[in-house]
């Protein structure tokens, strides 16, 4: 009898996650009946519907409809809502992936409800627990029974952490399964000719964390870096919600010049990708952008002081800069000089990674 397995997201990172995992499972319908779950943590149609469609994905099979609040709330909301639905349903296996509050409000319900939960993306440590996300890693693998990593330093993290070599299995990264799957489809995207913009002559920003856009003084000090490099090359900024309402909030309109840093809505997965893919550079505080760029070989100045994806430095494209302002100006002038870094990708980063998930489950 084929086992009931709920694939659950809640944010657009989320989402390029779930959908080689989907479509494996889909593949082995004889193994696994699958469902997925939208807590609804991104809830807009830029940050959640728009990917469902680009990554051929269908609506949800069921959403929860969390919304937006503080972290309590909102991970108090998700729980509820959860819990009422594996009550009704209960699920055989439950899979999350990252590591947003709906990864750690699923992980508490399935541990509680004795659910097996599945982690994917498991062990990435940034060892700064001032990080949410650094708090719903640890606590969602100290409650999952499938491991999911990576890379080998994820692996020797859980380890480290006591975590059984039994329940860790290093797979490879899904987000590269998502890159290959939607390389050349994201080639089709008119994004460059609506924003009238040349191969390899523009720099990408995103910016969501709340170390960099919730105080004025860290904002300011990264616009004013991205400022200095819009004087050489076009920088195209896809502005988060939650960014673009701290740059009205905090009085900073006046730093951003529309004919230097060009303020876009959020695109789609395969715009993005093609952004991403063509871009001279990438200026951003995201995980998985790291991840991306360093398979892409685009060059990538992290507006972070750490990361918990270190591969995607030491192996890869990604150089930390924090947001210290003549930082991120010397990373970027590296980059006009030829002096960066070439970067090589890491192991199982292959594209095959949902696969072997798989493989995995059907085994137990």
């Amino acid at each position: 009898m084929a086992k009931k397995v709920y694939l659950v997201g809640g944010a657009r990172p989320n989402f390029m996650k779930i959908a080689p995992i989907y479509k494996s499972l889909k593949k082995n319908s004889s193994f696994f009946k699958t469902k997925i779950v939208h807590t609804g943590q991104h809830y807009d149609y830029e940050m959640s519907e728009i990917f469902f469609k680009d990554l051929g994905l269908p609506k949800p099979h069921i959403y929860l409809n969390a919304g937006s609040g503080l972290h309590g709330h909102q991970t108090a909301k998700i729980i509820s809502s959860f819990e009422k639905v594996c009550l009704k349903e209960r699920p055989d296996l439950v899979i999350v992936v990252g590591d947003v509050n709906s990864t750690l409000a699923v992980s508490i319900v399935t541990s509680k409800m004795m659910i097996p939960l599945a982690h994917v993306e498991a062990g990435l440590r940034s060892f700064d627990r001032s990080m949410p996300e650094e708090i719903n890693r640890i606590v969602t693998d100290s409650l999952s029974d499938f491991l999911f990593t990576t890379c080998k330093d994820a692996d020797k993290n859980l380890r480290n952490e006591g975590v059984s070599r039994k329940k860790i299995y290093f797979v490879g990264n899904v987000m590269i399964d998502t890159l290959k799957q939607f390389l050349r489809k994201s080639s089709k995207s008119k994004i460059l000719n609506t924003l009238n913009l040349k191969k390899r002559n523009y720099a990408l920003v995103t910016l969501h964390r709340p170390s960099n856009v919730d105080q004025k003084e860290s904002f300011e000090r990264i616009l004013l870096a991205l400022k200095t490099i819009s004087s050489d090359i076009p920088v195209i900024f896809p502005v988060h919600p939650r960014s673009r309402k701290k740059i009205k909030a905090l009085g900073l309109q006046k730093l951003i010049d529309e004919s230097d840093i060009r303020l876009i809505k959020p695109v789609g997965y395969l715009d993005f990708l093609n952004l991403m893919k063509n871009s001279k550079l990438v200026l951003t505080d995201s995980g998985g952008m790291q991840e991306e760029t360093t398979v892409l070989g685009i060059p990538c100045i992290t507006l972070r002081f750490n990361t918990e994806r270190p591969i995607t430095v030491t192996k890869g494209t990604s150089t930390l800069v924090g947001n210290n302002t003549k930082k991120i100006v010397t990373a970027v002038k590296a980059v006009f000089n030829g002096k960066y870094k070439k970067g090589s990708i890491p192991e199982l980063w292959d594209g095959r990674a949902s696969s072997r998930i798989i493989n995995v489950l059907k085994k137990k």
